[in-house]
């Protein structure tokens, strides 16, 4: 069996908001979505989707809407739109129970609706929620945020921390004046996005959020968005902290679990074997804006040893999201 578990779909009422704000919130990175034939698969949560799968080898795809979110808007915006998105993808799953599952997308603007539309995606069936580095200004580690993953960790729902374009003072002193094009690619997946999520990750950790609440899970794409290669130089931040445990290493090996994000290089999987054991690694493609073949998945998964390669493929997956059954 093969789940993948980093595999997008947009609501067209989200980008519908998301493209009506003013140039200093809005979000570069919306162009990707409507890149060839992009936009189509995003909003296709059936059987074209499904037809993708079988000819990649998926089994079952968790779902989780592309960035970024709601997560730019305004509380009085995001709630509704968030309850519509979580409704619309849990209506998908009841259609294709066998195929797909869904993860929550949170107003994550107003900290507290957050945590009952977590709830409530929960009770529709949604098995874990995908969240960014902020919202406008606060960072995911605000304490604003600590009732969020308390429930997250309390009802057993992994966090999965995705990329999020760097915010626009950042964008123009790091990552502009070269082309346009350059300058988004290069904020974005040529750089800015890795190092955004891998901070936001490192920061939760600081902020001693694993120490408080120990259950929870956290999904970082992308080979760990670059922390992974880095862990010798940030480990001591713990200690500097006073955190718990003595390393960062401690906690990405107890609670953070790595997907792939159709990056299928065996350099990549090899190093992060180095930090982190098998049972913490997960399959995903980072459907639509990568396309692997069947063949390019399956020469990747024989690149894992035996005794791991179903763990990798659908093992982890199945007990990180509660897919038992």
């Amino acid at each position: 069996m093969l789940i993948a578990i980093e595999e997008h779909w947009v609501s067209p009422a989200v980008t519908a908001a998301l493209t009506t704000l003013p140039p200093d919130r809005a979000d570069a990175s919306l162009a990707f979505n409507e890149r060839g034939d992009h936009a189509e698969r995003l909003a296709d949560l059936d059987e074209g989707r499904l037809a993708t799968m079988d000819s990649q080898g998926i089994d079952l795809a968790v779902v989780s809407h592309a960035p970024p979110g709601t997560h730019p808007l305004d509380g009085p915006d995001a709630v509704p739109l968030c309850r519509d998105a979580n409704d619309a993808l849990a209506d998908a799953v009841g259609r294709h129970p066998a195929r797909l599952r869904g993860m929550a997308t949170l107003p994550m603007a107003d900290p507290e609706a957050s945590v009952a539309e977590l709830e409530r995606a929960a009770d529709r069936g949604h098995v874990g929620t995908m969240v960014y580095g902020r919202a406008g200004d606060r960072p995911l580690d605000d304490p604003a945020y600590d009732e969020l993953f308390a429930t997250a960790a309390r009802r057993g729902l992994p966090v999965f921390i995705h990329p999020q374009i760097p915010p626009r003072v950042v964008r123009e002193v790091q990552y502009g004046g070269l082309d346009p094009l350059t300058d988004l690619g290069l904020a974005t997946f040529g750089w800015g996005w890795h190092l955004e999520a891998a901070t936001a990750a490192l920061r939760l950790i600081l902020r001693g959020t694993l120490d408080r609440h120990p259950d929870l899970q956290i999904v970082l794409g992308h080979w760990g968005e670059l922390l992974l290669f880095w862990l010798d130089r940030a480990d001591p931040l713990a200690r500097l902290r006073g955190l718990e445990r003595p390393s960062v290493s401690d906690y990405v090996r107890s609670n953070v679990h790595i997907t792939s994000s159709g990056m299928f290089n065996p350099a990549l999987l090899r190093h992060v074997l180095t930090v982190t054991t098998p049972h913490r690694l997960l399959f995903s493609t980072d459907y639509p804006f990568q396309h692997p073949t069947a063949a390019e998945i399956q020469a990747f998964l024989g690149e894992v040893a035996e005794p791991d390669r179903e763990a990798v493929a659908a093992g982890n997956a199945r007990r990180l999201f509660g897919l038992e059954s």
